[in-house]
């Protein structure tokens, strides 16, 4: 007996309702990038090693899922080296590839081998497949799609505004209600500054980023784990705690960091960025959140994180201001901001929350039973006119029992069903019949598509 087959773990099938709504999801924001100016571009699934490693910290490094050379990739190892089992040495021996970690890296690449055929600031999105090698779990998986957007060759905070909008307009199209998360990695930089720990920061950043999931009384934990004093973390409690509008939070946090002129950068740019927000008409949100970390060190300036507000999940949006990520590719002092959308939490969420709308899930609108050949020469030119006009149309291929044609439409969720026996054929007219209500009678075959698009 065959063995069953079955897929990696960590990776999915998606079926055609489950595509319907992923591509909705896509479309959806893909149409919101094209609103504000930004133009897609795709980078090969396969990056070479030297682009990937050392960009994502050690921790991503051991995550990125490596690439056998082709052909006898064993020739250039000796035998000491392979009977030494060390990993870590014979990696790069025998893999010159690997699968990309997410798309910020790729488009920093992207940008420095073509920075002579780019019109700046280059404002582009990516909407493609990204591989770690994570241990699966729920909600986490070992391919998934990143929905990125990023400008590149500008220093303006006004890109971090039009990021902010974008976000809000997606997820008012969406229907989903969020909170958008706001902070900057120079006021975390401050903050480590004035505690007498700034050689910290890393460490800092990475436990309060967890004070959502772990607690306060945790996070403490972990900061006196990094041999951070108790001094410093007792300095730190009232900027986690931190309540109020967002305008009282950064004139508190003003004062703390009066000190510190990096810091006193970052709460420059975060009001500037939070009050020219007021202007713009947001649906949702804005909140000045100094818990927010992100973490990827490559962020220097704003830092942004999405969370829905009615359905416990992760964030599904992040991002920042990076300034020299072209730096590690020689390409140094080219500023960028940019966004990701997580589009497997947002599908998600619409599912948990029941947000797709009737037309992103219905595939064919219209069938038409098939009768036998006279009949069906006679509805391809109906079926035709109907699609001209931008219905969904289908025709039954075998000219089966009537039973199964019904039952492979009310399978499909097909709304509209038109049949044209003998009768209708002679009379110039067409039965539909809605399998919604139940209804059915006949009408002019010139009437069709009024009678569909109607509905």
């Amino acid at each position: 007996m065959a063995q069953k087959p079955s897929i990696p773990k960590g990776t999915r099938d998606f079926s055609t309702e489950e595509m319907a709504k992923r591509n909705y999801i896509f479309d959806t924001i893909k149409s919101v990038f094209a609103l504000y100016g930004y133009q897609q571009i795709e980078t090969p699934a396969m990056e070479t090693l030297q682009t990937l490693m050392g960009k994502y910290g050690e921790e991503g490094d051991k995550l990125l899922f490596k690439v056998l050379n082709s052909g006898d990739y064993l020739s250039k190892v000796t035998d000491e080296e392979l009977s030494s089992r060390n990993s870590q040495h014979l990696a790069p021996r025998l893999c010159e590839k690997g699968l990309r970690y997410d798309l910020t890296v790729p488009f920093a690449r992207y940008v420095v081998m073509h920075r002579d055929e780019l019109q700046l600031p280059f404002k582009r999105y990516q909407i493609q497949p990204v591989w770690r090698a994570d241990r699966p779990q729920k909600g986490r998986y070992r391919e998934f799609y990143q929905c990125d957007a990023d400008v590149v060759g500008s220093d303006s905070l006004l890109n971090e505004v039009e990021l902010m909008q974008i976000v809000d307009t997606v997820f008012s199209r969406f229907g989903i209600c969020v909170a958008i998360k706001i902070n900057n990695r120079k006021i975390l930089t401050g903050i480590a500054e004035v505690i007498g720990e700034a050689d910290k920061i890393v460490d800092i950043t990475v436990a309060i980023d967890k004070l959502d999931k772990i607690g306060l009384e945790n996070v403490n934990a972990e900061l006196r784990a990094a041999g951070i004093s108790d001094d410093a973390i007792a300095k730190l409690q009232p900027i986690i705690n931190l309540a109020g509008s967002n305008d009282e939070k950064l004139a508190v946090i003003e004062n703390v960091l009066a000190g510190s002129e990096t810091g006193m950068k970052g709460v420059g740019e975060t009001r500037y960025i939070l009050d020219t927000l007021k202007r713009t008409g947001l649906k949702n949100a804005i909140e000045l959140d100094l818990t927010l970390a992100r973490g990827l060190n490559y962020y220097t300036g704003a830092i942004f994180e999405v969370k829905a507000l009615d359905t416990p999940m992760g964030s599904i949006t992040g991002g920042g201001r990076y300034d020299n990520l072209t730096g590690i590719f020689g390409m140094p002092g080219l500023s960028g901001v940019g966004i990701s959308f997580g589009a497997d939490r947002i599908f998600d969420v619409l599912n948990a929350l029941e947000l797709y709308p009737d037309d992103a899930v219905n595939g064919t609108q219209l069938m038409f039973i098939n009768f036998g050949e006279k009949e069906m020469e006679y509805c391809l030119p109906l079926a035709a006119e109907a699609r001209a006009a931008g219905i969904r149309t289908e025709l039954f291929p075998d000219a089966a029992k009537m039973k199964k044609q019904m039952a492979y439409a009310n399978a499909k969720g097909i709304r509209f069903v038109a049949m044209a026996g003998e009768n209708e054929v002679n009379e110039g007219k067409v039965t539909l019949k809605d399998m919604a209500t139940g209804e059915q009678r006949m009408i002019d075959a010139s009437a069709l598509v009024a009678e569909v698009k109607g509905k």
